[in-house]
């Protein structure tokens, strides 16, 4: 009985490792195709298009009422010491540095992250990336690179218009629900937000569209099963960016602040 449950678990952390190498060798050759292989811009942009400005609507609404919900939490909280004139430079270093960006990729990848894998898985078992390897296409060059590449540029725009729009939402609660001064919020941002904090906010954002690119590629060209397989394929693709997006903030953070 011992043994058996030790095989077991050798057999699982062997499955484990082999999947692991698996992805990490799939970035790899995409990292390596990009470099080796001429950029497909048109197709690069379009995709920007479907993946970044598609979403915009729905990152501009959340990061709106994420920075309303932030200026009210914080005015609850500095209140109670007089503190109301930080409620500006909070809700938008927050924003900046981690509401913005972790937001932006968690409902981007919802979004765009799945349709993705459920694009290319759809493609894998219809054997359409078959189809192209006959024809001599460089399935990496034509599916993989532009995605990664598209969702990895416009991920930082996205989250500094979410960003800036929850600063706006913070400031109308700030002024017209809890009757603070306007001039006060604009003031204290001006005075306590760096540059820098916006820009490493932007690379975060970066990172995450990386990974919910890579995540939904990879997902997505390894899927088997049938329409079964794809369903399962896009629900994965979303778990493990999303998992992946708040790990990564956390040593993002660490590293970058």
């Amino acid at each position: 009985m011992g043994i058996r449950f030790i095989d077991d678990i050798g057999r699982y952390v062997l499955n484990l490792c082999n999947r692991f190498g698996s992805f990490v060798i799939f970035l790899l050759i995409s990292i390596k195709t990009m470099f080796t292989t001429r950029l497909k811009v048109s197709k690069t942009f379009a995709l920007m298009q479907t993946l970044g400005v598609d979403s915009l609507s729905i990152v501009l609404l959340t990061g709106t009422f994420a920075g309303a919900v932030l200026a009210f939490q914080s005015y609850i909280g500095f209140k109670r010491f007089g503190g109301q004139e930080f409620i500006g430079p909070v809700v938008a270093l927050a924003l900046a540095r981690e509401l913005g960006p972790v937001l932006t990729g968690l409902m981007v990848t919802g979004r765009a992250g799945s349709a993705i894998a459920a694009e290319i898985g759809t493609m894998r078992i219809t054997e359409q990336i078959d189809a192209l390897r006959t024809l001599c296409i460089n399935t990496w060059q034509y599916l993989v690179v532009p995605r990664i590449v598209a969702s990895t540029l416009i991920l930082p725009f996205l989250s500094l218009f979410a960003t800036l729009f929850g600063v706006i939402g913070g400031y109308l609660i700030a002024v017209y629900v809890l009757g603070l001064n306007g001039e006060q919020y604009i003031t204290g941002i001006q005075r306590y937000v760096e540059f820098s904090d916006v820009t490493k906010g932007l690379f975060k954002a970066g990172v995450f569209g990386l990974i919910l690119s890579w995540v939904g590629a990879y997902k997505g060209y390894k899927t088997v099963g049938g329409a079964r397989g794809v369903g399962r394929s896009t629900t994965q693709s979303v778990v493990i960016s999303s998992i992946m997006i708040l790990i990564a903030n956390y040593f993002l953070t660490a590293f970058l602040f």
